[in-house]
């Protein structure tokens, strides 16, 4: 297996916007948008053939933490080496024109491309994903058992400078006409919890609902 800075002996179209390019962003862009979202998409190759799996993730400083079953053969084998990206998009309103050519949407995005390693302390990132689905959620369960983080593989993709490309779209459509044209703003919220067991709501839990609306 080559050694892992040579997989970055890349194309220029891999980190550089080549179209529209002043829709990229900084940092601080890239950390927006993969705290403002619980799924991403990571890919590589798999015995020649392409691979990706949408996963719950965290982004803890310049990490991004993942989780999954250590039974995924494909996991262990992002987590030996494989060179890999991690996608995440947001979509913040659909943009409506007066043809349909020019409608568009708003968005946020980020590629991030890496080597994944196995997380060097496994409890802390499986409890650092626990706490960006619910916040304060960690504090309210049982520790976590031996042979739970043994049927878990933690995984850390670092963010490095050179690796990663953010974009955003925001605004109308831009053109000139009589016609109706605007913006259909995109949100998510959390709706009243449905129990399936037990009757008291973990104070966690509403704080979640409360937040999300």
């Amino acid at each position: 297996m080559p050694e892992p800075s040579s997989y970055f002996d890349e194309p220029a179209e891999l980190s550089t916007l080549l179209r529209k390019p002043t829709r990229g962003g900084d940092r601080v862009l890239l950390d927006d948008v993969l705290d403002s979202v619980l799924v991403g998409t990571l890919s590589t190759v798999v015995g020649g053939w392409p691979w990706s799996v949408p996963l719950l993730f965290a982004r803890d400083g310049d990490d991004i933490l993942m989780h999954g079953s250590i039974a995924a053969g494909a996991l262990r084998h992002v987590a030996e080496g494989a060179p890999s990206t991690f996608t995440v998009f947001v979509l913040d309103a659909i943009v409506v024109a007066d043809s349909l050519f020019d409608h568009s949407a708003n968005y946020r995005s980020a590629v991030v491309r890496g080597i994944p390693e196995r997380a060097d302390d496994d409890l802390a990132a499986l409890e650092a994903l626990s706490d960006k689905l619910i916040p304060g959620r960690v504090g309210e369960t049982p520790p976590i058992t031996g042979k739970e983080r043994a049927a878990t593989i933690a995984l850390r993709m670092p963010i490095v400078d050179g690796q990663w490309i953010a974009k955003a779209r925001s605004g109308g459509p831009g053109v000139d006409t009589d016609n109706w044209t605007g913006v259909v703003p995109v949100r998510t919220v959390y709706d009243d919890p449905i129990p399936t067991t037990g009757t008291k709501i973990p104070e966690s839990v509403r704080r979640l609902v409360r937040g999300g609306r």
